[in-house]
């Protein structure tokens, strides 16, 4: 049984960040890696995301290094903002309701099995000759895969009947691509999205203390 700390009505921001330290904690990680990408000279910026990279070739000589670093970088240090907002909506709603343990076994499990199967799938591609032997230095950063398991899980929150519509949305949202000749991060998001709609047994006897509204 998860229990939550009382809301701070007065300070409902404070309460929120306070609710959810594991995604604040993290998007804090992310905006200091993409200040790092964004101020580092030419070249150095693509030399820290291959390093950080959870593809073939980083997962073949570091593997721990590169499933741990990939989870905290993004390409696109203009996409911040995004990702910030994308949090917020995501990751933040099922750490609050989950707890941070239960939050964080989700996405890292999603994290790491939609890196280890999308990077197989692709190894198999390669070693077929149906990719070029350059794509197992590709930048694969691993950030997205953990909002897709966030998303999925996300569903078990919404009452029905939104909950359907909300599910056909995020499974139209990432399997059309892949059923439309996706790329294997497009199977990653996939495989990542499945992952959050099978932890359903993470989410059963979730007890919140959220002190109910007075009436005046």
């Amino acid at each position: 049984m998860v229990e939550h700390t009382e809301p701070e009505p007065s300070r409902p921001l404070r309460s929120w960040i306070r609710s959810t330290p594991g995604t604040h904690i993290w998007l804090l990680i992310i905006a200091v890696t993409s200040i790092v990408v964004a101020i580092a000279p030419d070249q150095v910026d693509r030399v820290l995301l291959h390093r950080n990279s959870s593809n073939i070739h980083q997962l073949v000589q570091h593997p721990v290094r590169a499933l741990l670093s990939s989870a905290f970088w993004i390409e696109n240090p203009a996409s911040l903002a995004l990702y910030a907002v994308l949090f917020e909506l995501f990751h933040a709603p099922v750490e609050r309701w989950l707890g941070t343990l239960r939050w964080l076994v989700i996405v890292a499990s999603a994290h790491v099995v939609a890196t280890l199967i999308s990077q197989r799938v692709l190894l198999t591609a390669i070693q077929d000759h149906r990719a070029p032997r350059s794509m197992t230095h590709v930048v694969d950063i691993g950030v997205s895969y953990g909002l897709a398991a966030a998303a999925g899980v996300l569903t078990y929150r919404i009452p029905a009947p939104w909950r359907w519509f909300y599910l056909a949305g995020v499974v139209a949202f990432f399997g059309i691509p892949l059923a439309t000749g996706g790329t294997f991060t497009d199977l990653g998001h996939a495989i990542a999205l499945c992952v959050g709609l099978l932890s359903w047994p993470l989410t059963r006897h979730v007890v919140s203390r959220e002190t109910p509204p007075r009436l005046t």
